[in-house]
């Protein structure tokens, strides 16, 4: 019994262990060498661990941010960012949000294998979030064991196939093809962003047919962009906040000085959680890739957004800024009707944002890509700003989802789970 109690807790309880477990019998059931499956298997532990120390930098700022937001303002700010739910989650759930992401990947080649949608999704970071949030809503809930693994990997499979066939006419319209899909779980913004843009824009006059200042090619990059706007969104709080709220965080370094640092930390922590993504991804992405292109003839990878920045590449700049203008206006009107003030969550408004702003250009041109990415903005502000009563429940009160189709599936659910309980 302790043997066994040592496997399942100890081991398999550990989601690190268990995905490069998965990645190992991939990579075995490829017939790699065993060197690469050493390598292979060993690297996906390393992406993972890393994966979760971004994510505890990013909750230690952001508590930060949240302290003096709420001290300065006399608000509730929260900040949305999945990565640091995704990381608090593994500590009570990690084991089940594991086998839910392994589960909803057999879900999805069965679907893709039975039906004519051929779409496998392979975003495995957009998967881990959609296996978080069913696990954490889940387990909110009351479902426990292999009754919160089941629904859990069920719907998540669902939606892994879903969310590409609702993305793919527009996606071919952008691409010209069919030859790869968006695995991209914020399909449900890009759709409404789609829907504005196609009423407000004119498709003939594209965000291509002209190119940004030389001044602004800084925005360009990820990194650079998110300090320029991270650093006023903690200094300004800061300043309103006070010396004195800040000096029992600050140990004597000057509060401007110390919340302009804090800025900077979580841009590092999203550079080291992204970096442990990537290595992850490196390794596993192929691993599940090889298996389901051998079992489902035909099938069409679906892709994490960055796939999409090359067709439209001032879309991507144009669809950030505008999602952060619609973004920072939700940020203030939604608290007047009742609601929490959702800060705006740069990496979301940059990845998110920017595969809207094609998504808008693509039925709308550049008038389409800003009106509509102002209703984006506002679209992901409202509802974070509805899940967080319900994830506030779980203990997370200073943070929430920003993916819109995460969000979704929570609040539905979440208030199914409600109503029958």
């Amino acid at each position: 019994m302790s043997f066994l109690h040592f496997i399942v807790n100890d081991v398999l309880g550990q989601a690190s262990i268990l995905i490069s477990l998965i990645a190992m019998i991939g990579l075995i059931a490829l017939k790699k060498s065993t060197g690469q499956v050493i390598t292979g298997t060993l690297k996906t532990l390393l992406g993972f661990l890393v994966l979760l120390s971004g994510a505890s930098i990013i909750v230690n700022t952001l508590t930060f941010l949240g302290e003096i937001f709420q001290k300065g303002f006399h608000m509730r700010g929260i900040v949305t960012d999945v990565g640091s739910i995704a990381g608090i989650a593994q500590q009570t759930l990690g084991r089940e949000t594991a086998l839910i992401m392994v589960l909803a990947f057999i879900v999805n080649i069965l679907i893709a294998r039975l039906t004519r949608f051929k779409y496998i999704f392979l975003t495995g970071q957009a998967s881990l979030w959609m296996a978080t949030v069913c696990s954490v809503i889940g387990y909110m809930g009351g479902l426990r064991g292999t009754e919160l693994i089941l629904t859990g990997g069920i719907i998540a499979g669902v939606m892994a196939v879903g969310m590409p066939v609702l993305a793919q006419p527009i996606v071919r319209k952008i691409t010209g093809s069919d030859d790869i899909a968006l695995g991209h779980f914020c399909t449900i913004g890009y759709i409404v962003q789609a829907g504005v843009a196609k009423l407000t824009g004119d498709v003939s006059k594209s965000t291509e047919d002209f190119e940004l200042p030389q001044s602004f090619s800084f925005l360009q990059d990820t990194y650079l962009s998110m300090m320029v706007v991270m650093i006023p969104i903690y200094l300004i709080p800061a300043i309103a906040a006070g010396p004195e709220v800040i000096a029992p965080y600050a140990n004597s370094v000057n509060y401007l000085v110390y919340s302009f640092l804090q800025s900077i930390q979580f841009v590092v922590g999203v550079y080291v959680l992204l970096s442990g993504v990537r290595l992850l991804l490196a390794e596993i992405v192929p691993a599940f890739r090889g298996i389901a292109l051998r079992i489902v003839p035909n099938a069409i990878p679906a892709l994490d957004c960055p796939v999409l920045f090359p067709y439209a590449p001032n879309a991507v700049i144009i669809g950030f800024i505008s999602t952060t203008i619609g973004s920072v206006i939700g940020m203030f009107l939604f608290p007047s009707l009742g609601l929490a003030m959702i800060l705006p969550g740069m990496l979301t408004n940059f990845f998110a944002g920017g595969t809207a702003g094609i998504f808008g250009n693509a039925v709308g041109g550049r008038r389409g890509a800003i009106i509509g990415g102002i209703f984006h903005g506002l679209f992901i502000t409202l509802l974070p700003a509805l899940l967080l009563p319900l994830l506030g429940k779980f203990g997370f009160s200073n943070v929430t989802f920003s993916d819109s189709d995460v969000i979704s599936v929570g609040l539905v659910f979440g208030h199914i789970l409600n109503f029958f309980h």
